[in-house]
Protein backbone atom coordinates (compact mmCIF):
# COMPACT_ATOMS: atom_id res chain seq x y z
CA UNK A 1 0.00 0.00 0.00
CA UNK A 2 3.20 2.44 1.08
CA UNK A 3 4.68 1.44 -2.60
CA UNK A 4 1.53 2.37 -4.48
CA UNK A 5 1.58 5.55 -2.23
CA UNK A 6 4.71 6.43 -2.94
CA UNK A 7 4.60 5.89 -6.69
CA UNK A 8 1.69 7.87 -6.74
CA UNK A 9 3.19 10.85 -5.14
CA UNK A 10 6.16 10.15 -8.02
CA UNK A 11 3.45 10.26 -10.71
CA UNK A 12 2.54 13.61 -9.93
CA UNK A 13 5.91 14.88 -9.22
CA UNK A 14 6.30 13.81 -12.66
CA UNK A 15 3.27 15.59 -13.70
CA UNK A 16 3.74 18.79 -12.45
CA UNK A 17 7.33 18.83 -13.48
CA UNK A 18 6.10 18.10 -17.17
CA UNK A 19 3.05 21.11 -16.86
CA UNK A 20 6.57 23.62 -15.77
CA UNK A 21 8.25 21.88 -19.00
CA UNK A 22 5.41 22.54 -21.52
CA UNK A 23 4.94 25.99 -20.19
CA UNK A 24 8.50 26.91 -20.50
CA UNK A 25 8.43 25.19 -24.10
CA UNK A 26 5.48 26.75 -25.18
CA UNK A 27 6.79 30.04 -24.11
CA UNK A 28 10.17 28.90 -26.38
CA UNK A 29 8.07 28.14 -28.79
CA UNK A 30 6.27 31.42 -29.43
CA UNK A 31 9.25 33.49 -29.27
CA UNK A 32 11.16 31.17 -31.53
CA UNK A 33 7.64 31.31 -33.81
CA UNK A 34 7.82 35.35 -33.89
CA UNK A 35 11.90 35.29 -34.38
CA UNK A 36 10.98 32.77 -37.63
CA UNK A 37 8.33 34.67 -38.63
CA UNK A 38 10.07 38.44 -38.66
CA UNK A 39 13.11 36.59 -40.26
CA UNK A 40 10.83 35.19 -42.99
CA UNK A 41 9.53 38.70 -43.34
CA UNK A 42 13.13 39.82 -43.86
CA UNK A 43 13.93 37.35 -46.31
CA UNK A 44 10.85 37.53 -48.42
CA UNK A 45 11.54 41.46 -48.45
CA UNK A 46 15.12 40.47 -50.24
CA UNK A 47 13.23 38.24 -52.38
CA UNK A 48 10.87 40.88 -53.43
CA UNK A 49 13.52 43.29 -53.90
CA UNK A 50 15.80 40.29 -56.03
CA UNK A 51 12.68 39.54 -58.24
CA UNK A 52 12.52 43.37 -58.84
CA UNK A 53 15.71 44.28 -59.75
CA UNK A 54 16.08 41.49 -61.73
CA UNK A 55 12.73 42.69 -64.09
CA UNK A 56 14.18 46.20 -64.16
CA UNK A 57 17.98 44.57 -65.49
CA UNK A 58 15.70 42.55 -68.33
CA UNK A 59 13.77 46.27 -69.37
CA UNK A 60 16.78 48.48 -69.46
CA UNK A 61 18.68 45.59 -70.98
CA UNK A 62 15.95 44.78 -73.74
CA UNK A 63 16.06 49.03 -74.28
CA UNK A 64 19.65 49.27 -74.44
CA UNK A 65 20.03 46.52 -77.09
CA UNK A 66 16.73 48.79 -79.07
CA UNK A 67 19.14 51.66 -78.68
CA UNK A 68 22.39 50.16 -79.70
CA UNK A 69 20.67 48.17 -82.96
CA UNK A 70 19.10 52.08 -83.70
CA UNK A 71 22.71 53.27 -83.15
CA UNK A 72 24.00 50.35 -86.03
CA UNK A 73 20.91 51.64 -88.06
CA UNK A 74 22.03 55.54 -87.46
CA UNK A 75 25.95 55.16 -88.64
CA UNK A 76 24.56 53.65 -91.41
CA UNK A 77 22.71 56.70 -92.59
CA UNK A 78 25.30 59.03 -91.89
CA UNK A 79 27.73 57.19 -93.93
CA UNK A 80 25.60 56.94 -96.47
CA UNK A 81 25.07 60.73 -96.43
CA UNK A 82 29.51 61.43 -95.65
CA UNK A 83 29.62 59.52 -98.65
CA UNK A 84 26.94 61.89 -100.84
CA UNK A 85 28.67 64.74 -99.06
CA UNK A 86 32.48 63.39 -100.18
CA UNK A 87 30.59 63.30 -104.05
CA UNK A 88 28.78 66.77 -104.20
CA UNK A 89 31.78 68.69 -102.71
CA UNK A 90 33.60 67.04 -105.61
CA UNK A 91 31.06 68.18 -107.93
CA UNK A 92 30.95 71.44 -106.48
CA UNK A 93 34.44 71.92 -106.93
CA UNK A 94 34.68 71.17 -110.28
CA UNK A 95 31.16 73.36 -111.34
CA UNK A 96 33.36 76.20 -109.66
CA UNK A 97 36.54 75.10 -111.72
CA UNK A 98 34.20 75.59 -114.82
CA UNK A 99 32.70 78.33 -113.62
CA UNK A 100 36.02 80.28 -112.77
CA UNK A 101 37.30 79.21 -116.29
CA UNK A 102 34.51 80.63 -118.27
CA UNK A 103 35.15 84.11 -116.42
CA UNK A 104 38.59 84.00 -116.89
CA UNK A 105 37.69 83.71 -120.83
CA UNK A 106 35.55 86.36 -120.55
CA UNK A 107 36.96 89.39 -119.36
CA UNK A 108 37.61 92.30 -121.98
CA UNK A 109 39.99 94.60 -122.66
CA UNK A 110 37.93 97.76 -122.57
CA UNK A 111 36.09 95.87 -119.11
CA UNK A 112 32.46 96.05 -120.53
CA UNK A 113 29.82 94.81 -117.60
CA UNK A 114 29.20 91.51 -118.40
CA UNK A 115 25.41 92.08 -118.11
CA UNK A 116 23.47 90.09 -121.26
CA UNK A 117 20.62 92.57 -121.05
CA UNK A 118 23.36 95.20 -122.29
CA UNK A 119 25.46 93.16 -124.45
CA UNK A 120 21.86 92.28 -126.22
CA UNK A 121 21.16 95.80 -126.68
CA UNK A 122 24.53 97.21 -127.79
CA UNK A 123 24.02 94.28 -130.49
CA UNK A 124 20.64 95.83 -131.62
CA UNK A 125 21.55 99.21 -131.70
CA UNK A 126 24.59 97.80 -133.81
CA UNK A 127 22.60 96.36 -136.16
CA UNK A 128 20.23 98.60 -136.10
CA UNK A 129 23.08 100.90 -137.22
CA UNK A 130 24.26 98.81 -140.28
CA UNK A 131 20.72 98.44 -141.20
CA UNK A 132 19.87 102.37 -141.66
CA UNK A 133 23.03 104.15 -141.83
CA UNK A 134 25.09 104.46 -145.17
CA UNK A 135 28.75 104.16 -144.21
CA UNK A 136 32.05 103.46 -145.98
CA UNK A 137 33.11 99.63 -145.91
CA UNK A 138 35.73 99.23 -143.75
CA UNK A 139 33.53 101.05 -140.47
CA UNK A 140 30.88 98.37 -141.90
CA UNK A 141 33.01 95.44 -141.81
CA UNK A 142 34.64 96.56 -138.11
CA UNK A 143 31.00 96.96 -137.03
CA UNK A 144 29.53 93.35 -138.25
CA UNK A 145 32.91 91.92 -136.43
CA UNK A 146 31.94 94.05 -133.37
CA UNK A 147 28.36 92.30 -133.81
CA UNK A 148 29.89 88.87 -134.28
CA UNK A 149 31.95 89.20 -130.87
CA UNK A 150 29.59 90.24 -128.91
CA UNK A 151 26.81 87.67 -130.18
CA UNK A 152 29.72 85.16 -129.01
CA UNK A 153 30.36 86.25 -125.85
CA UNK A 154 26.76 86.09 -125.40
CA UNK A 155 26.53 82.75 -125.82
CA UNK A 156 29.94 82.34 -123.87
CA UNK A 157 27.83 84.10 -120.83
CA UNK A 158 24.83 81.81 -121.66
CA UNK A 159 27.07 78.98 -120.75
CA UNK A 160 28.18 80.81 -117.25
CA UNK A 161 25.07 81.13 -116.77
CA UNK A 162 24.50 77.34 -116.91
CA UNK A 163 27.52 76.70 -115.28
CA UNK A 164 26.56 79.09 -112.71
CA UNK A 165 23.40 77.18 -112.20
CA UNK A 166 25.38 74.22 -111.80
CA UNK A 167 27.51 75.48 -109.60
CA UNK A 168 24.94 76.77 -107.11
CA UNK A 169 23.01 73.76 -107.32
CA UNK A 170 26.03 71.88 -106.50
CA UNK A 171 26.91 73.55 -103.88
CA UNK A 172 23.20 73.37 -102.62
CA UNK A 173 23.40 69.91 -102.71
CA UNK A 174 26.88 69.36 -101.15
CA UNK A 175 25.12 71.64 -98.37
CA UNK A 176 22.10 69.66 -97.64
CA UNK A 177 23.86 66.54 -97.72
CA UNK A 178 26.25 67.98 -94.95
CA UNK A 179 23.36 69.35 -92.81
CA UNK A 180 21.88 65.77 -92.95
CA UNK A 181 25.06 64.04 -92.18
CA UNK A 182 25.94 66.17 -89.42
CA UNK A 183 22.00 65.87 -88.24
CA UNK A 184 22.49 61.84 -88.07
CA UNK A 185 26.05 61.97 -86.44
CA UNK A 186 24.23 64.27 -83.71
CA UNK A 187 21.30 61.62 -83.78
CA UNK A 188 24.43 59.06 -82.91
CA UNK A 189 25.64 60.54 -80.27
CA UNK A 190 22.69 61.16 -78.55
CA UNK A 191 21.46 57.70 -78.88
CA UNK A 192 24.78 55.96 -78.10
CA UNK A 193 24.62 58.01 -74.94
CA UNK A 194 21.34 56.46 -74.11
CA UNK A 195 22.45 53.09 -74.83
CA UNK A 196 25.71 53.54 -72.64
CA UNK A 197 23.33 54.71 -69.57
CA UNK A 198 21.07 52.18 -70.15
CA UNK A 199 24.01 49.78 -69.84
CA UNK A 200 25.51 51.65 -67.06
CA UNK A 201 22.06 51.06 -65.03
CA UNK A 202 22.02 47.37 -65.60
CA UNK A 203 25.76 47.19 -64.54
CA UNK A 204 24.50 48.80 -61.38
CA UNK A 205 21.64 46.80 -60.70
CA UNK A 206 24.23 43.73 -61.26
CA UNK A 207 25.73 44.99 -58.67
CA UNK A 208 22.23 45.60 -56.35
CA UNK A 209 21.49 42.14 -57.09
CA UNK A 210 24.97 40.87 -56.03
CA UNK A 211 24.57 42.48 -52.91
CA UNK A 212 20.95 41.45 -52.45
CA UNK A 213 21.69 37.51 -53.11
CA UNK A 214 24.71 37.87 -50.42
CA UNK A 215 22.70 39.56 -48.45
CA UNK A 216 19.69 36.78 -49.14
CA UNK A 217 22.08 33.61 -47.87
CA UNK A 218 22.35 34.28 -44.15
CA UNK A 219 18.90 35.11 -44.07
CA UNK A 220 17.93 31.99 -45.88
CA UNK A 221 20.42 29.71 -43.43
CA UNK A 222 18.97 31.63 -40.26
CA UNK A 223 15.11 31.23 -41.21
CA UNK A 224 15.56 27.63 -41.86
CA UNK A 225 17.89 27.54 -38.37
CA UNK A 226 14.77 28.95 -36.63
CA UNK A 227 12.38 26.69 -38.98
CA UNK A 228 13.82 23.41 -38.05
CA UNK A 229 14.76 24.76 -33.95
CA UNK A 230 10.68 25.57 -33.97
CA UNK A 231 10.34 21.85 -35.43
CA UNK A 232 12.14 20.64 -32.80
CA UNK A 233 10.88 22.15 -29.72
CA UNK A 234 6.98 21.57 -31.35
CA UNK A 235 7.76 17.79 -31.15
CA UNK A 236 9.00 17.91 -27.62
CA UNK A 237 6.20 19.78 -26.59
CA UNK A 238 4.02 17.30 -28.66
CA UNK A 239 5.76 14.66 -26.61
CA UNK A 240 5.67 16.13 -23.21
CA UNK A 241 2.24 17.02 -23.93
CA UNK A 242 1.75 13.00 -24.41
CA UNK A 243 2.96 12.29 -21.10
CA UNK A 244 1.16 14.66 -19.65
CA UNK A 245 -2.49 13.79 -20.86
CA UNK A 246 -1.32 10.05 -19.92
CA UNK A 247 -0.48 10.74 -16.36
CA UNK A 248 -3.93 12.65 -16.03
CA UNK A 249 -5.46 9.78 -17.44
CA UNK A 250 -4.15 7.64 -14.74
CA UNK A 251 -5.33 9.95 -12.08
CA UNK A 252 -8.52 10.39 -13.31
CA UNK A 253 -9.11 6.83 -13.54
CA UNK A 254 -7.47 6.60 -9.94
CA UNK A 255 -9.94 8.90 -8.55
CA UNK A 256 -12.82 8.01 -10.29
CA UNK A 257 -11.98 4.11 -8.69
CA UNK A 258 -11.60 5.50 -5.35
CA UNK A 259 -14.44 7.24 -5.65
CA UNK A 260 -16.67 4.15 -6.25
CA UNK A 261 -14.79 2.20 -3.85
CA UNK A 262 -15.92 4.99 -1.89
CA UNK A 263 -19.94 5.01 -2.51
CA UNK A 264 -19.65 1.07 -2.55
CA UNK A 265 -18.30 0.76 1.11
CA UNK A 266 -21.30 3.31 1.94
CA UNK A 267 -23.75 1.49 0.61
CA UNK A 268 -22.79 -1.37 2.29
CA UNK A 269 -23.09 0.35 5.98
CA UNK A 270 -26.86 1.77 4.34
CA UNK A 271 -27.90 -1.53 3.68
CA UNK A 272 -27.10 -2.92 6.98
CA UNK A 273 -29.36 -0.19 8.61
CA UNK A 274 -31.97 -0.72 6.23
CA UNK A 275 -31.85 -4.15 7.35
CA UNK A 276 -31.82 -3.34 10.63
CA UNK A 277 -34.41 -0.56 10.21
CA UNK A 278 -32.18 1.97 11.59
CA UNK A 279 -33.31 5.72 10.17
CA UNK A 280 -31.26 7.21 7.33
CA UNK A 281 -29.85 10.78 7.05
CA UNK A 282 -29.02 12.90 4.04
CA UNK A 283 -25.99 11.12 3.76
CA UNK A 284 -26.85 7.76 3.39
CA UNK A 285 -29.59 9.12 0.47
CA UNK A 286 -27.00 10.78 -1.28
CA UNK A 287 -24.67 7.31 -1.11
CA UNK A 288 -28.19 5.68 -2.83
CA UNK A 289 -28.22 8.39 -5.39
CA UNK A 290 -24.82 8.24 -6.95
CA UNK A 291 -24.58 4.00 -6.50
CA UNK A 292 -27.68 4.31 -8.91
CA UNK A 293 -25.82 6.72 -11.39
CA UNK A 294 -22.47 4.53 -11.41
Amino acid sequence: MESNSHNETELREELKQKRRELSDLRSQLKSIYEQKEAQYQLLNSTRTSIKTCLNQIFSFKNERDQLTTKVKELKQQRDTFNTLTKEKTTLKEEASKKKNELIGKMETKDNVRENPREIKSLIRKLEHQLETEVMPFPQEEKLRKRVKELQARLKKMSELEEVWRMSNAASADAADVRHKAEQFHREVQGTAGLSQQKHQQVNTLYEQLKQLREQQTPLAEKHLQLKEQYGQIKNKLQEIQARVDELRKQFNEKEEKSFKQQIKEKTALVSEKIKKKQKLNIDDILAFQALDEN
